[in-house]
Order: C-alpha cells, then structure tokens, then sequence
C-alpha cells in the first residue's frame, strides 16, 4: 500500500427546512491531511498547512474560481438538497 492519497471532498452542512443557514464547504486533502477548504460562510479558501496556505493565496486571487466557489451553495447545495429533502418527505 505504498503510494500517496489526494482527494476533495465536498459538504453541504445546514439544518433548517428552508436551507437559509447552508454552507458550502469544499476540502483538499493529501495523506488524510486537508491542505486547504472552502468554505462559503467565510467566502474564501483557507490554509491549513504550509502548502494549503500557498494553495489558498493562489485560488483566492483567481476571481473565475472564486465565482464558482461563492455560487456553489445554491448551485450544488440547495438544488441537490431539495431534491433529496423532497423524496425523503414523500415517502413518509
């Protein structure tokens, strides 16, 4: 199992019905580690060790990623939560 381990992983966190406190948090990992994260509360990419801080600096000035990132929470998060909220209440 020699090797390396590189993955992203996006979280849609809320906890109301009407969805007004979702979060949109985006993570970059490499060997278990998160380098750098997302998050839309914050509305900028953050460092969390020497290369994710760099990461960070680098994806915070790039204004196109920055757009993407920001629209993300109603993008992916609330579409895909309405849709899932939706056929959960269904079949209750």
């Amino acid at each position: 199992a020699d090797g390396y381990y590189e993955y992203i992983m996006a979280e849609c966190v809320y906890s109301t019905s009407d969805y007004s406190d979702m979060v949109f948090l985006q993570s970059y990992s490499f060997n278990k580690v998160v380098d750098v994260q997302f998050n839309s509360t914050v509305g900028k990419f953050v460092g969390y060790t020497e290369e994710g801080v760099k990461y960070a600096e680098n994806f915070n000035k790039d204004q196109a990623i920055m757009q993407q990132k920001k629209a993300a929470v109603d993008r992916f998060c609330r579409h895909n939560a309405q849709v899932l909220d939706s056929s959960v209440r269904d079949k209750a």
